[in-house]
C-alpha cells in the first residue's frame, strides 16, 4: 500500500472504533469492503453503510472524535471528514435503504487489526451493479472487484437482485463469458455455508 491508502485505512480504523464504541451498528462497504475481502485497497475514499435512523447520531459521534461533517447535495449519504479524508455515511445506496436485514449480512472481518463488519461480496456487487446508469458504466473499475472476490459472491442471488438493470445484466454476461462466475454447484455450496 501507498502513503494514500495508509492514511485512508488508519481513518476507516478511527472511525470503526467510534462507532463500535458508541454501538451504532455499521457495515463497511465500497473499495474498503473489497479490500477487507481480498481485493485491492482504495485511495479515493471510505464507504460506511449506516440505517438512516442512525445518520445523526453517527455523525455527532464521528464529530467528537475529530472528524468534521458536510452536507452534500444527495439526498442518500452525508459527508464526513477526517483531516482530508473523505467517509461517505450511505444510508441508501442504489436505492436500497440500510436496514436490519442488510446490516445482519455482514462478516466480522480483521480489517488493519480491528474487527469490524463488512458487507458480503454479494451486497458489495449488487450496490455497485445499481449504480450503474447511462451516465456511468465503467466496467473496467469493477471487472477487478469481481475478479478477486468471484468464489465469495452467490452470483444466482446477484442476478436475481439486479434483474431490472440491463447495465447489470451485460456486466453479469461479461463475467460469464471471462470464466469469472463458477459452476452451479459450488454456489449451492456458497448459500448452504451463507445459510448456515
Amino acid at each position: 500500500m501507498n502513503e494514500a491508502t495508509d492514511a485512508l485505512l488508519e481513518t476507516l480504523k478511527k472511525a470503526a472504533v467510534a462507532l463500535k464504541a458508541a454501538r451504532i451498528p455499521f457495515a463497511v462497504g465500497g473499495s474498503y469492503g473489497v479490500y477487507a475481502r481480498g481485493g485491492a485497497p482504495s485511495e479515493h475514499d471510505v464507504d460506511l453503510l449506516i440505517a438512516q435512523d442512525d445518520i445523526d447520531r453517527a455523525v455527532e459521534v464521528l464529530c467528537d472524535h475529530g472528524f468534521t461533517a458536510a452536507n452534500p447535495p444527495e439526498d442518500w449519504l452525508v459527508k464526513v471528514y477526517d483531516e482530508d479524508r473523505l467517509v461517505d455515511l450511505i444510508y441508501r445506496p442504489s436505492e436500497r435503504l440500510v436496514d436490519e436485514a442488510m446490516l445482519a449480512r455482514t462478516d466480522e472481518l480483521t480489517v488493519g487489526a480491528v474487527v469490524m463488519p463488512v458487507l458480503r461480496a454479494s451486497d458489495l456487487l449488487v450496490n455497485k451493479l445499481l449504480a450503474l446508469n447511462e451516465h456511468y458504466c465503467d466496467f473496467a473499475t469493477m471487472l477487478p472487484m469481481a475478479r478477486a472476490l468471484r468464489e465469495q459472491i452467490d452470483w444466482p442471488s446477484v442476478r436475481a437482485d439486479t434483474a431490472r438493470s440491463p447495465y447489470a445484466e451485460a456486466f453479469l454476461l461479461v463475467c460469464d463469458r471471462l470464466g469469472l462466475i463458477p459452476a452451479v454447484a459450488h454456489q449451492a455450496r456458497l448459500r448452504e455455508v451463507q445459510h448456515s
